[in-house]
């Protein structure tokens, strides 16, 4: 057993005991880790107001014997006011950091993803992008190696007609192989530019038919492939 040192984001929180707190931490080396917060609900607690979610920090933890670490030092790195003080805002910060729990494994390494929600926290922090949560949702789904196929019919191979999206067979479908909902070329087109580098341009996108469209898809597409429900896009109905 032994100290270890990492960066991390709380992504979710579990009361123990009297005083305690168990954190799930997204970190940049060291996967998610599930640590212990000793004494960190009482009113004098040495760590103040630093381990709650959505802090970013720079940790020192002690390695445990079971599942669970202990955290022995934690210093601020950022606390991201402006998405604390909008409440909606904070509904989709904590939506990102709900699906980054639900995918990232305990202890393997994943930069990426944590790279990913640092990136995404940042952007909601200066902005309130519309699509700013499915987009997050999409591109971690790819990271993930289940990208919806966009281009063409997932069936028959076609590049035209592309009107219909069902998240059980991996994609679009054409209109001669209609399978599931219709989808808008509007929304294809913002999830294409999501996964094919102009995220930034989609996120300048206003709230639109369209917008809704690409949303819905990214929830169901998540709930297929995770097979776990968002609970923190209830914050956000």
């Amino acid at each position: 057993m032994a100290h270890y040192r990492d960066t991390g984001v709380i992504v979710r929180t579990y009361k123990l005991g009297e005083a305690d707190r168990i954190l799930s931490v997204i970190t940049e080396n060291h996967g998610k880790v599930r640590a212990v917060a000793k004494g960190v609900r009482k009113t004098r607690s040495r760590y103040g107001g630093r381990l709650e979610l959505l802090r970013h920090l720079d940790l020192q933890f002690y390695q445990g014997r079971g599942d669970l670490d202990i955290v022995t030092q934690a210093e601020t790195r950022d606390h991201w006011p402006e998405i604390r003080d909008d409440l909606d805002r904070l509904g989709k910060a904590l939506t990102m950091a709900e699906a980054v729990d639900q995918v990232v494994q305990d202890k393997e390494p994943n930069q990426e993803a944590y790279r990913m929600l640092c990136g995404a926290l940042e952007t909601l922090q200066r902005s309130d992008p519309v699509l700013i949560v499915p987009a997050f949702m999409l591109k971690l789904l790819a990271h993930e190696g289940v990208a919806p196929v966009l281009d063409e019919c997932v069936i028959g191979g076609e590049v035209t007609d592309l009107e219909f999206f069902d998240p059980r067979v991996g994609g679009v479908t054409c209109a001669a192989h209609q399978r599931g909902r219709r989808v808008s070329s509007s929304a294809l087109e913002l999830m294409r530019a999501t996964l094919g580098g102009a995220l930034a341009t989609v996120l300048e996108v206003q709230q639109a038919p369209h917008t809704d469209e690409v949303s819905t898809i990214a929830h169901r597409l998540w709930e297929f492939h995770i097979e776990r429900r968002l609970r923190s896009t209830e914050l956000l109905s």
